[in-house]
């Protein structure tokens, strides 16, 4: 008996950084996917294969003792299998570049937990929401779930730290176009510049959280009305609030600045320092704006927003 589930990864249209000092951040899920099978098998062991390695260990090992990226796996198949007669053998196949901000460990956890468990009878949305954030605290201690929450039910979401998650129901049309810096970043450390610059610049910090928070609030008003001209403008605006709280570089610079040549905006997406920087378009400058990036040898691709979420079969 085999089980199969897919999950989207993720793109933070506006609201890094700023969303930890309490404006709302807007994410949506995109049409890259993680998918993972899940068997039982009669050997008594936990057996993961991947692109990124393979693990097969006994069950009911410590976390603590696992040095893999594919802990978070291991975690739920042993808490599956946990007082049962079986053994789980789990594939996992991913669309999703690992670690550059597009949410490919949130991906894994959600299409993790759903085929997994599904092994094991039913299970609602909610239990693998709860399930995936438990796998992505293995490897993200202090996780806020946001990702999690968009791979599991898909479309635009608005977060924020009091009031959690609200799904935004409009379905804008526009087309995201992705360019890799492939320059490593550490998420824990650009979180620790910011800060060092909300300490030293608190008068200017305050500020550019009041035009935050400002500039949030048209956007939610710019996506009910598909305005992707506008919108794109919000994104070049919310980039200079990014460059003023230091989580650019030069190289991240010169993508923004290609991207912005032919699309209608461009900015950094997730931590900054390295990852992916996205530039918003639709039909009539898509392929333009992917050929500015090919042309000066940047590696992109396009996606639209997944309105799908979790899928099983």
């Amino acid at each position: 008996m085999k089980s199969k589930a897919s999950a989207p990864g993720k793109v933070i249209l506006f609201g890094e950084h700023f969303v930890v000092y309490g404006v709302k951040a807007i994410l949506c899920s995109i049409n890259k996917r993680v998918t993972v099978t899940a068997e039982k098998i009669s050997d008594k062991k936990i057996v993961i294969n991947s692109e990124i390695g393979n693990l097969i260990l006994e069950p009911n090992k410590s976390i603590s003792e696992i040095n893999s990226p594919l802990k978070p796996f291991y975690y739920l198949a042993n808490k599956a299998v946990e007082n049962k007669d079986t053994g789980i053998h789990i594939q996992i196949d991913s669309e999703i570049p690992l670690g550059v901000g597009l949410g490919s460990s949130s991906a894994c956890c959600v299409a993790g937990a759903a085929a997994i468990f599904k092994l094991f009878g039913d299970i609602s949305k909610e239990e693998i929401l709860e399930l995936a954030i438990e796998a992505e605290r293995t490897i993200f201690e202090n996780t806020s779930g946001a990702d999690c929450t968009v791979c599991v039910y898909g479309g635009i979401m608005e977060y924020d730290k009091k009031q959690g998650f609200k799904k935004i129901e409009d379905e804008p049309n526009f087309q995201l176009v992705i360019a890799n810096s492939n320059i490593e970043h550490s998420t824990e450390s650009m979180v620790s510049e910011v800060k060092a610059f909300t300490i030293k610049n608190k008068e200017e910090f305050s500020k550019l959280l009041n035009q935050e928070l400002e500039l949030v609030e048209d956007v939610l008003k710019l996506l009910k009305e598909n305005n992707t001209i506008e919108l794109g403008e919000k994104i070049n605006q919310n980039q200079e609030y990014l460059e003023t709280i230091g989580i650019s570089n030069n190289q991240l610079r010169e993508m923004i600045e290609i991207g912005q040549k032919t699309s209608f905006g461009a900015k950094i997406t997730g931590s900054g320092g390295g990852g992916c920087i996205f530039a918003i378009t639709d039909e009539s400058n898509l392929k333009d704006t992917l050929k500015e990036f090919k042309d000066n040898n940047f590696e992109c691709f396009s996606v639209e927003i997944d309105f799908e979420g979790l899928n099983t079969f």
